[in-house]
């Protein structure tokens, strides 16, 4: 089985397909992971593998987390993952993780932080209609009613009103491997990620 990597977004480009139309790809650079921990049914409860990623130095990292590290002898990482398997035997601590695991025209899975955009109005946060602009209209960017007068008499959860955009975990489902470069662990994938350049990607192979 397969196991999802860590990585960095690098940004977007575009290159050119065998029938020559451009195709938007986001390039993303992955790994080396290395395994930290490996965790079975009998030890844990569950199985998993427990990936780091990312170099850093140990006075970056507090006591607990030196200890996990050292107790398998690896250097200290900036970021820990776990992901369920179904055979955590096929693993072993300190094995090495890199983009060979990926090959062109696979479907992958890609999980990140959307970029924060700050408190944004209804329009832009969740494409509403805005009002009339003219004839006296005093209702052009307002939400209009959120809730009724009478019974219930408040404003129900859920509703959707003005707030924070972006900045949360996103998931994007079923992207195109279109390149994969092992030398420089660089992977293409076709379309956009979520996050600016620079921001933690978790890369897994689409079910």
């Amino acid at each position: 089985m397969s196991l999802g990597l860590l990585g960095n977004k690098i940004g977007m480009t575009q290159i050119f397909d065998e029938s020559g139309r451009i195709v938007p790809v986001t390039i993303l650079k992955i790994g080396p992971c290395i395994i930290t921990q490996v965790k079975t049914t009998l030890t844990d409860g569950y199985n998993s593998i427990q990936i780091g990623y990312g170099d850093i130095s140990s006075k970056s990292l507090t006591q607990p987390e030196l200890g996990h590290l050292q107790k398998s002898n690896i250097q200290p990482l900036k970021y820990l993952k776990e992901f369920r398997v179904s055979h955590p035997e096929e693993f072993e601590v300190g094995q090495i993780l890199n983009v060979e695991s990926f090959v062109a025209g696979q479907l992958v899975d890609i999980t990140g932080k959307s970029i924060g955009k700050g408190f944004s109005g209804l329009q832009k946060r969740h494409n509403f209609t805005r009002g009339p602009m003219t004839h006296g209209s005093k209702n052009h960017r307002a939400p209009g009613s959120i809730g009724m007068g009478t019974t219930p008499g408040r404003v129900l959860p859920g509703k959707k009103m003005a707030g924070q955009l972006g900045n949360k975990i996103t998931n994007i489902k079923k992207l195109k491997v279109i390149q994969v470069n092992i030398e420089d662990n660089i992977l293409v994938v076709k379309g956009s990620v979520p996050g600016k350049p620079g921001n933690l990607l978790s890369i897994v192979p689409s079910k």
